[in-house]
């Protein structure tokens, strides 16, 4: 659990429930896994649990007053923290909560907060209350909405409640929660859609798959790239609200819907697409499997062996490189990102492939990852940037969980 949240920046809110006693349980567990935390509280909350409680144990001051001067360190402090969270969890989140959430009201430092969660970063709700007071038609649609939202409802469970009566209503214990934690991490792209608006009205080109270059006629040089990583990019930013195209070497996988394909077979086609689609492109992100040598005379027909046991000799010669192409030409509004594919010292390869192809981003896979490389559908990457010596490593997800947070960190520049 610590490597999955170890620096992993994480607001937990907590709101007038009875589980209140719970959300300190829920801090204790996350700082054990080497997270950092903040808190903040609906004023009901304090009626449960203590401020000093959280602060002493998230080690950081709690926010609870909407104009509490202990937080007013950065001007709009919402906004501040909202934006320095990789993850919020409400828990526990009582009925008025959840409906202040899901109508956009915002008259408590917890709603405020919530409200100013940048997209795509995870929100997850744990809903505490008596079982009447969940399945009533009011809090339903309330769920309903926020699931709409892209949040995550985590499910109430059953058992004896404060009231005496048995039924659904509990917060779940700490270890539930903090699976639902780890889970967002690896998979909430999947449950926290990107939002259209952030793309919008931006032209993105992303190259994908292998190419294939002739020996002869029925023999070719390739590798073993599916295309799977660069569709799942066209299929996020598509998401994201991108008018997409993608260049596509020869794969087996179906194209995402509503983006523009053309396909290509050859480096030299990839190139000369990449370049004349990249006039006007706003973000150009080159995730192809491009092959850097081709024969230097592939024959007609097929290659006969002669039967005299020599070996052949088959002269190469370099592809045009697309991505130090790009990255040359590129305007100063025009955006290049680049993949590294390396088997060690990923990291060192990566930045230097970042400035020298001159990259506003580079996106380092491993090779040798159990959950990387081609072929597979998940992937471990990093993200290195211009102008900054941060490494942004993501835990092994699948690739359009990956997809999406490349995306995420590409709005971000």
């Amino acid at each position: 659990m610590s490597s999955i949240l170890k620096n992993k920046k994480i607001i937990v809110g907590t709101t007038g429930s009875i589980a209140a006693y719970k959300t300190p349980l829920l801090v204790r567990e996350l700082m054990r896994a080497s997270a950092h935390v903040n808190v903040v509280m609906t004023p009901s909350a304090k009626n449960f649990v203590t401020p000093m409680v959280l602060e002493n144990l998230s080690r950081s001051a709690v926010a609870c007053e909407m104009f509490d001067e202990a937080v007013q360190s950065e001007g709009a402090w919402h906004i501040q923290l909202a934006h320095w969270a990789d993850l919020m969890i409400i828990a526990p989140c009582s009925a008025t909560t959840l409906g202040r959430l899901a109508n956009g009201i915002c008259d408590t430092s917890l709603a405020t907060v919530a409200t100013a969660l940048p997209t795509g970063v995870p929100m997850l709700i744990a809903p505490s209350m008596d079982t009447d007071m969940w399945v009533n038609p009011a809090t339903q649609r309330n769920v309903r909405l926020l699931k709409e939202y892209g949040y995550m409802i985590i499910p109430p469970g059953d058992g004896q409640l404060s009231s005496g009566l048995v039924g659904l209503g509990r917060l779940p214990d700490i270890p539930v929660l903090m699976n639902y934690i780890k889970d967002a991490f690896t998979d909430s792209p999947n449950r926290f859609p990107l939002d259209e608006s952030l793309l919008q009205g931006k032209k993105v080109i992303i190259t994908a798959g292998s190419t294939v270059e002739k020996i002869d006629d029925v023999r070719y040089i390739t590798n073993h790239s599916t295309g799977k990583m660069g569709y799942a990019l066209a299929a996020a930013a598509k998401e994201a609200g991108a008018d997409v195209t993608l260049i596509s070497g020869p794969v087996h996988i179906d194209a995402p819907s509503a983006v523009n394909i053309i396909n290509v077979t050859t480096a030299e086609e990839m190139f000369n697409a990449s370049v004349k689609e990249f006039a006007d492109t706003d973000i150009a992100i080159m995730a192809a499997a491009v092959a850097d040598y081709t024969p230097a005379n592939p024959a007609n027909g097929k290659i006969k062996k002669d039967g005299s046991g020599n070996n052949m000799t088959l002269e190469l010669k370099e592809t045009k490189d697309i991505l130090a192409h790009l990255g040359a030409n590129k305007t100063g509004s025009q955006i290049v990102i680049g993949f590294a594919l390396e088997s060690e010292k990923e990291i060192e390869y990566g930045r230097k492939k970042l400035e020298k192809k001159n990259c506003n981003m580079i996106v380092v896979n491993s090779a040798t990852a159990p959950r990387s490389g081609f072929g597979g559908d998940d992937n471990t990457i990093s993200i290195l940037k211009k102008n900054t010596d941060e490494v942004k490593s993501f835990e092994p997800a699948s690739k359009i969980v990956c997809a999406r947070g490349i995306v995420k960190e590409i709005v971000g520049l």
